[in-house]
């Protein structure tokens, strides 16, 4: 695996995931988002969907073509960032159940970066 790619096609994907978040939650911080959902969808969508593409993309041609990486590390990504941002506007924190089920994710992250696939 290619690291760099994998690192920057996460970064993508932590992009990504965060702009969908406020894309869905704006609604609960901002009385314009709340106000104005299809603006807030029309601004943000194209961004969020090129984000995805192209960490999908790094991450799969780092994964000598499985995609299966890149739904593993999207997946996390969003969890990470949602865990964050969450906590940051909205004051709700993380109990032990979420925080293990957050070292598990970890550890998923781990395995998918580290394991190398038999051929």
């Amino acid at each position: 695996m290619k690291i760099d790619k994998i690192l920057l096609g996460a970064i993508l994907f932590l992009a990504g995931q965060t702009l969908a978040w406020y894309q869905t939650n704006g609604q609960f911080i901002s009385p314009w988002v709340k106000k104005h959902p299809i603006l807030m969808s029309a601004i943000v969508g194209l961004p969020i969907g090129l984000a995805y593409i192209y960490g999908t993309t790094y991450i799969v041609e780092a994964s000598n073509g499985l995609v299966w990486s890149a739904r593993i590390i999207g997946f996390v990504t969003g969890i990470l960032s949602f865990t964050f941002l969450t906590y940051w506007h909205m004051d709700q924190g993380v109990n032990l159940k979420t925080a293990v089920i957050l070292g598990l994710i970890t550890l998923v992250v781990i395995l998918q970066v580290v394991w190398k696939d038999e051929e």
